[in-house]
């Protein structure tokens, strides 16, 4: 890449480009830039600037192909503005802002072409609050709060249109089991079984029959390697076979082949340049070749071409060396 950055997004446009946003380059140094990968040239170009730097943000790819960037800090508070990219000029516009100052929050896109925002924590502590960002006006409506406040969570689109919030972190509370789900065509939430283990900075993983794949993060015993299963059918988790690292701030990715691709993050000694297979049809973790660059809070993108790319993260395990190279899968 161009710019050293982690915790950015790369978000993979229409035309199969890959689009990387923002974060840090270290020293809490915020960046404004973006760029473009070609997966046909294997080369990086500059695009414009975002017109708010930005890290722990969101990046949403829109049913129109265009790019909505939402929140994040800005270096010294959490954020409420938002702007769009259109890959078609490569120009950021300012759109509405949001409701509530947020990062670490979630952003899913909805069935209908809106955009369901969650928690997150801004200079008033951490939140429960949730909007709704509706593209074909530009504008921010509030829906209701969820049960739970929390960061660093995750949030997942199951087969059925639901939202799916799972564990995260609650500064009055917390590591987080808890899960809840959002019902688009009601707009309300309802609880759901708790995780087996609390945890927050872990991946969730929607898989080919359905079930959801929660990996790793950090919870109240330390970081974990455990990972368990929510079937959705009934509303309840199953462990299923710990990985064979504990890690948080990794990346999970669902291949092609329905397996799963776990890569990075940390253990007790450091940053990890490890990588593992799920296969959902025999339970199990298997040890694949390691990455060339160890790495924790980068990003992990599924090509059209099936490929993953890898990008950034910070070699050090605070974040302040953060890396430029980008590897294939």
């Amino acid at each position: 890449m161009n710019d050293a950055r982690y915790s950015h997004t790369a978000s993979v446009l229409p035309n199969g480009k890959v689009l990387v946003t923002g974060e840090c380059n270290g020293s809490n140094n915020i960046l404004y830039s973006a760029e473009l990968y070609d997966p046909s040239t294997g080369i990086w170009t500059t695009t414009r600037d975002m017109t708010n730097a930005r890290s722990d943000h969101t990046a949403s790819v829109l049913s129109n192909g265009q790019v909505l960037v939402t929140g994040g800090w800005n270096g010294s508070i959490a954020i409420n503005s938002a702007e769009l990219y259109d890959l078609s000029t490569g120009i950021w516009t300012t759109t509405s802002n949001m409701n509530d100052a947020r990062d670490w929050h979630t952003a899913s896109i909805l069935s209908n072409g809106k955009v369901l925002f969650t928690g997150g924590i801004n200079i008033i502590g951490t939140l429960n609050s949730v909007e709704l960002y509706d593209p074909s006006t530009g504008t921010w409506t509030a829906t209701s709060s969820m049960t739970n406040a929390q960061y660093r969570h995750t949030a997942s689109v199951l087969s059925n249109g639901k939202v799916l919030v799972a564990g995260g972190y609650d500064n009055s509370i917390g590591y987080l089991s808890s899960a809840e789900l959002y019902d688009p065509s009601t707009g309300t939430w309802t609880t759901t079984g708790n995780m087996n283990n609390a945890r927050e900075v872990h991946t969730a993983s929607v898989l080919s029959n359905g079930n959801v794949l929660v990996t790793g993060g950090a919870g109240n015993t330390g970081y974990l390697n455990s990972a368990e299963l929510y079937d959705l059918s009934t509303g309840t988790w199953t462990t299923t076979s710990n990985m064979n690292s504990i890690r948080p701030w990794h990346t999970a990715s669902v291949l092609s082949t329905g397996k799963v691709l776990v890569t990075g993050g940390l253990d007790n000694s450091g940053v990890l340049n490890s990588a593992e297979l799920y296969d959902p049809s025999t339970s199990t973790w298997t040890s694949i070749s390691n990455m060339t660059d160890a790495r924790h809070e980068h990003t992990a993108s599924v090509l059209s071409n099936g490929k993953v790319l890898v990008t950034g993260g910070g070699s050090v395990v605070n974040g302040i060396t953060a890396l430029n190279s980008a590897e294939l899968y």
